[in-house]
């Protein structure tokens, strides 16, 4: 293609040149949604939204303060499956333990033992980010105790996550 076309053509799909595109690929252009949803935070109230029992809405479970869409997970997540327990809410420490007991069913790893902190890491590292997309996080990972920003706050590094200016 030769220069000029090609910087005509860029600057149609840029939306420099109104009409350059025929309408309805400009239409298309326009009014594509986005690829992904943004990432966003979660409070308590929002992440138990997505607890898998209503049909039709994605399924979240949050490890780490981080929210994972496990949606496509559903006969492991959904409703009556087997580790339903562990969705709408930051279960790390069952998933720490492999528990579904209540009691374990929250964000305190306190008093966790060696072996059950690196059971934790290798089942975030090597089943959630590897195989569930990032939505977001929880609000107790983002902000301290009295709403101010956690500065040590860093995104996970998952391939298919991007944090643009959401937070």
């Amino acid at each position: 293609m030769a220069g000029g076309a090609a910087r005509l053509l860029l600057a149609a799909l840029l939306g420099a040149l109104p009409g350059a595109l025929p309408a309805a690929a400009e239409r298309e252009l326009r009014f594509r949604p986005a690829a992904e949803a943004p990432v966003r935070l979660f409070t308590e109230p929002e992440l138990a939204r997505y607890d898998g029992q209503q049909e039709g809405q994605p399924i979240y479970l949050a490890v780490k303060g981080v929210v994972f869409d496990v949606t496509s997970g559903k006969e492991f997540y959904g409703k009556g499956a087997p580790y339903n327990a562990l969705v709408g809410k930051d279960s790390t420490r069952g998933v720490a333990k492999m528990s579904l007991d209540p009691a374990d069913l929250t964000h305190d790893i306190t008093g966790l033992t060696e072996e059950e902190l690196k059971s934790l890491d290798d089942i975030f590292n090597n089943v959630y980010k590897a195989k569930y997309p990032i939505v977001g996080y929880t609000s107790r990972r983002i902000l301290n105790e009295d709403g101010s920003p956690n500065l040590d706050f860093k995104p996970e590094d998952q391939p298919h996550f991007s944090i643009k200016d959401e937070f």
